[in-house]
């Protein structure tokens, strides 16, 4: 039996087709029963393509490579959706955990992954300065190993700095 509504062989209804053999050349109008016999010669499957046509279209091929072949293509145009990672440092991280955030930033990025890199201010640290928080910023962008461009320049969010990576 044929998979989503598409009919094959015996299922067939009408009574006359017009037939496109395994090369796509039309052979003409022909009686179901002909149709098959051709595509039983060939050892092949006969597959209604415009059931709505006047005569119905069908074509003579292999229909478990052409269900494979339209799955492969259906999951080929389904793109990766691009996710957005955050991670998250404070003013006072050691330089042994900013490369262990490093490490997982630079592996997002290498998967196509936007990475969020958020430095989170509290207390006093709101106040020591732009330049401070730009170097600590730096400080944890010289550990990641992968290219990567900056898509949004560090701008002030409601917990600190936050600023955009993608992968180059």
């Amino acid at each position: 039996m044929a998979y989503d509504n598409t009919r094959t062989n015996e299922s067939i209804r009408a009574k006359e087709l017009r037939v496109i053999d395994q090369d796509g050349e039309n052979i003409g109008v022909k009686s179901t029963e002909e149709a098959l016999e051709l595509a039983r010669e060939h050892g092949l499957d006969l597959v209604e393509i415009a059931p709505q046509s006047n005569p119905p279209v069908a074509r003579v091929m292999d229909y478990g490579k052409y269900k494979y072949e339209q799955q492969k293509k259906k999951d080929n145009s389904k793109s990766k959706q691009v996710e957005t990672k955050t991670v998250q440092v404070k003013i006072g991280t050691s330089e042994n955990d900013l490369e262990m955030k490093a490490k997982r930033a630079s592996k997002w990025l290498a998967d196509g992954d936007r990475v969020k890199l958020e430095l989170y201010l509290r207390g006093r640290a709101k106040g020591l300065g732009r330049d401070f928080h730009r170097e600590r910023l730096d400080r944890f962008l010289k550990f990641i190993s992968v290219e990567y461009k900056v898509t949004q320049e560090p701008k002030s969010g409601p917990k600190g700095l936050n600023m955009m990576l993608e992968p180059q």
